[in-house]
């Protein structure tokens, strides 16, 4: 019995942390979708030029790549040098599935 009222606590315990945490959001909820902004770089800077990166989580397991460089190398013209802004996109469902995407405008 002992062993079964453990395992439901560690059970609990994953789900409630669920496999991609929100780092900045102002809202926790089993189901989320938010768009934030990040960073505010240079507002000279053009926003023409465009990159992303994600990372993406099922359950217990998570993989990508959502670094502010990688997100720069990914530019829709090429690599971003400059930078004008940052923004973060997150979705949870139910701590099942998670993604987190870092958008960075700029040339």
């Amino acid at each position: 019995m002992r062993k079964a009222i453990a395992l439901a606590a560690v059970l609990c315990l994953v789900v409630a942390a669920g496999c991609v945490m929100p780092t900045g959001g102002a809202v926790f909820a089993p189901i989320m979708d938010t768009k934030s902004t990040i960073e505010v770089g240079d507002t000279s800077v053009g926003m023409d030029n465009v990159g992303t990166a994600t990372v993406e989580g099922i359950i217990l397991l998570a993989s990508g790549d959502a670094s502010l460089s990688a997100a720069m190398a990914n530019g829709s013209k090429g690599p971003i040098t400059r930078i004008h802004h940052v923004d973060a996109e997150e979705k949870n469902i139910l701590s099942i599935y998670c993604t987190k995407t870092i958008v960075v405008y700029g040339e």
